[in-house]
């Protein structure tokens, strides 16, 4: 074989050589692309069912539980007349999925009803959910701040897009910036309130109102009474079902 053949046999040797490494470099570097992929999802499964276990039991309800009656309790918004002969108090948490789902199933049916004058209804936020994130907090905050500021009709706004825009209890989460835009969304002045939101200025309401629930016995949410009695019918739509019963 001549030397120029000899030479562009190397070469060629020397090129699949190289073209067999970079394949079983990309083939390793494949490997591992999977193997971070499937340890990623497994640890969002983790933390999502972690999750979703703390949610769930804290949705355990005390059926031994003695609170001030619908109208009379000092941490929360009231819908309805004082005098109405029947009274519904709600305990609940803006990032219990189970109090939005509560929400979107009684709320209509409740605004109704109280409208008719039948029923007292209170919804009574706290903050059960502290071990998840701020956003609890920082949510109860920011209702306290528009009840003081802006009044109870448009807190009760507030409240309604609070669970409309409910974030996933896995987050991401809303800012206070975001929380100021609902409360302008519900009526709210923004000068009057953003200072109060971004500052956390009524974090002091949201412990005192946490602490009255704990007081009262609630250790989970939804926490729902209808004329002082603990309404746990299961699913949220049975218990929906029951204060619309109860009530006509």
């Amino acid at each position: 074989m001549s030397k120029s053949k000899a030479k562009a046999a190397d070469r060629a040797a020397e090129r699949a050589a190289r073209a067999q490494q970079a394949r079983a470099e990309q083939e390793r570097a494949e490997r591992r692309r999977k193997m971070l992929s499937v340890g990623g999802v497994v640890l969002a499964m983790v933390l999502i069912i972690g999750v979703g276990f703390l949610i769930q039991r804290d949705r355990d309800t005390s059926t031994d539980v003695a609170a001030p009656a619908a109208g009379q309790g000092e941490y929360g918004v009231v819908v309805g007349p004082t005098d109405a002969p029947h009274d519904i108090v709600i305990y609940e948490d803006f990032l219990c999925p189970f109090c939005g789902a509560l929400e979107a199933e009684s709320s209509a049916d409740l605004a109704r009803l109280a409208e008719e004058g039948k029923v007292t209804v209170e919804y009574r936020p706290f903050n059960l959910l502290s071990r998840i994130g701020d956003y609890s907090q920082r949510a109860t905050n920011a209702f306290a701040v528009v009840l003081e500021e802006s009044g109870p009709e448009v807190a009760k706004q507030f409240h309604d897009l609070l669970f409309e825009n409910q974030p996933s209890e896995s987050g991401p989460f809303p800012s206070d910036a975001d929380l100021v835009e609902l409360a302008v969304e519900a009526g709210a002045e923004e000068d009057a309130v953003a200072e109060g939101i971004e500052s956390g200025a009524r974090n002091d309401w949201v412990e005192e109102a946490t602490q009255a629930a704990q007081d009262a016995g609630v250790r989970g949410t939804p926490t729902v009474l209808l004329d002082g009695e603990p309404v746990n019918g299961g699913s949220v739509e049975e218990i929906a079902a029951a204060l619309v019963a109860g009530v006509e």
